[in-house]
């Protein structure tokens, strides 16, 4: 017998039973209907609420960090605290964002930052050829990284005793740095007299980019526009940032980089970035910026002397794709904005800047001058019309263009002796890849015997 016909003889007492059951049902989905909502509700809040607060408190941090500097900045100021120099030497041929972030760490061992440039002579003595960039392009460059506050022109690639002795004697210079790959001349250590005297100290190279990884690029480029004829004007305005373009836009350049972009270094290469002051004259200025060289270091001096604040501009990589043609550029936005924010003179970044300027855009920033260097960029995009609202405004100035060097002329010294590269790339890059082996292969293999 059932349960149903032990527990209710007859139809009359089963009636209410089956009544009780589906108001009680009916009161659970009201209930649930009614507040369940309620809920969703307020935990949707709640997690407005706390996305927020997260905001709020990075905000915050940031602002501490940037106080914190400031005292850090006035206490060195004031106290009778002891200068420490910092010499660092290099080739810096084809200037990266690889390089200022060892010129960052390298400060930040010290007080001062003495830069040694090695002469072309002693490079080609050395390591067999010339380095790409003149011994005067290679100095302009360094010396307009932020981090570094005096260079030594023409060092020597091999640092002797006697050489050693002058940069303590002359410059007073307190040790000198270098980063933890190896630096050898016919199987010698370039340092090995600094070790010697105890005055040495390395620092941790940037990975995912090298000088070698960036002739890579430029060794692999292909001589032909990467979706249409060079001739065949481009329409620069379907592409113009990121935040216009819909998930459906599939040919749109991007250039792909070993480099993994965190927001700590982004934050590192900000530090000291400060909001304009007061009634400043804000001078804006936008480009591609593709390999930082000497003729961006001069535009830009040029652009922070008109005024009191000086914004730049970084183009996305399909704008910029558009403005130098080909399969341009060679770095991408995330690295292109990291050399920027590297930069002497510069006080902010506007990240994927647009290619139209608008009164909106002008008034949002406070901008009161546009400037815009002469130099013609040989790419497809030549719609001028960009720059018509700060005109008619009248605060769009042009300034004359010191130097013809771009990324196109640098790439052509490149292929000019393509051969040459050409093999010095294959034999370094086995020795870069050596290098990443040696490094990752013991924690690659921790990993694994963690996840058995």
């Amino acid at each position: 017998m059932s349960f149903f016909s032990k527990s209710f003889s007859s139809p009359g007492q089963l009636r209410p039973f089956v009544l009780s059951s589906v108001v009680f049902v009916a009161t659970l989905g009201g209930y649930y209907i009614l507040f369940g909502e309620r809920h969703r509700r307020s935990r949707r809040r709640l997690e407005k609420e706390l996305s927020e607060a997260i905001e709020r408190v990075e905000e915050l941090q940031l602002k501490l960090d940037e106080k914190r500097e400031e005292e850090e900045n006035e206490e060195n100021k004031n106290s009778d605290k002891k200068e420490v120099r910092v010499f660092m030497d290099g080739v810096f041929d084809i200037f990266h964002y690889g390089h200022m972030n060892a010129f960052r760490q390298g400060h930040a061992l010290g007080t001062f930052l003495l830069v040694g440039i090695n002469s072309s002579e002693s490079v080609e003595r050395c390591k067999g050829s010339l380095p790409v960039m003149s011994d005067e392009e290679r100095e302009m460059t360094v010396k307009g990284c932020k981090w570094v506050d005096e260079i030594i022109p023409k060092s020597p690639y091999i640092m002797t005793e006697e050489y050693l002795d002058y940069l303590f004697k002359e410059h007073n210079v307190d040790f000198v740095v270098h980063g933890d790959d190896p630096c050898l001349v016919n199987g010698k250590d370039v340092y090995e007299q600094a070790k010697k005297l105890g005055k040495y100290k390395s620092i941790p190279r940037t990975e995912g980019i090298s000088t070698t990884e960036v002739v890579g690029r430029m060794l692999l480029l292909n001589k032909d526009h990467h979706d249409q004829p060079s001739n065949e004007k481009k329409d620069i305005n379907a592409q113009l940032t990121s935040r216009q373009r819909t998930s459906s836009a599939t040919n749109v350049f991007k250039r792909n980089s070993r480099f993994l972009t965190t927001g700590r270094m982004i934050r590192l290469f900000s530090a000291g970035h400060k909001e304009a002051p007061k009634n400043a004259k804000i001078v804006y200025m936008d480009g591609v910026f593709d390999m930082l060289h000497a003729g961006h270091v001069a535009s830009i001096a040029k652009a922070k002397a008109l005024g009191d604040y000086l914004i730049i501009g970084v183009y996305n990589d399909a704008i910029a794709n558009a403005c130098l043609g080909k399969n341009l550029p060679i770095f991408n936005l995330n690295e292109r904005v990291l050399s920027i924010l590297g930069c002497k003179n510069v006080d902010d970044v506007l990240i994927d800047s647009p290619w139209q300027i608008t009164a909106d855009m002008i008034a949002s920033l406070n901008i009161s001058l546009v400037v815009r260097g002469t130099h013609k960029m040989p790419g497809p995009a030549t719609d001028e019309s960009r720059y018509d609202v700060p005109k008619q405004m009248g605060i769009f100035v042009e300034i004359p263009s010191d130097s013809n060097l771009s990324v196109v002329n640098i790439i052509e010294r490149i292929q000019i002796n393509e051969e040459k590269y050409r093999k010095k790339f294959e034999t370094k890059v086995k020795l870069e890849d050596q290098y990443y082996e040696n490094r990752y292969k013991p924690v690659l293999e921790s990993i694994k015997k963690e996840t058995k």
